[in-house]
């Protein structure tokens, strides 16, 4: 079983950056697959970018193509999400989820576990 924990949300202006993190425990990290999605209010829960197990592979939402770039450090059991040039459209709840086998998805469904979130606002 793997445990999922979110950290690094907050209120930023637009234009402005954040990095998120997702710290996991649990032995099968390595060999996870992982991804970003993300929920804003009123609307369903979508996919952000993903990233394979040993991070070759990456795939984005095309609206944060570009401006976010997803990243981990199997050493430390953590995944990351750098997002610049900040929208308010980008405002939304953020969570990390891992799915086995190790490659990258967009499908919430094939994801496995997932952690509890984070809270992005940004400001116009």
């Amino acid at each position: 079983q793997v445990q999922l924990v979110e950290s690094g949300g907050g209120l930023v202006q637009a234009g402005g950056s954040l990095r998120l993190s997702c710290a996991a425990s649990g032995r099968t990290f390595s060999n996870s697959a992982m991804g970003w999605f993300r929920q804003a209010p009123g609307k369903e829960r979508e996919f952000v970018a993903a990233i394979s197990w040993g991070g070759g592979r990456t795939s984005y939402a095309d609206s944060v193509k570009g401006r976010f770039t997803i990243s981990r450090d199997n050493a430390k059991n953590t995944v990351y999400l750098q997002m610049n040039s900040l929208k308010p459209e980008d405002t939304a709840v953020y969570y990390c989820a891992g799915r086995l086998p190790g490659a990258p998805s967009y499908s919430i469904k094939e994801y496995d576990y997932w952690g509890q979130g984070t809270q992005v606002t940004v400001s116009s």
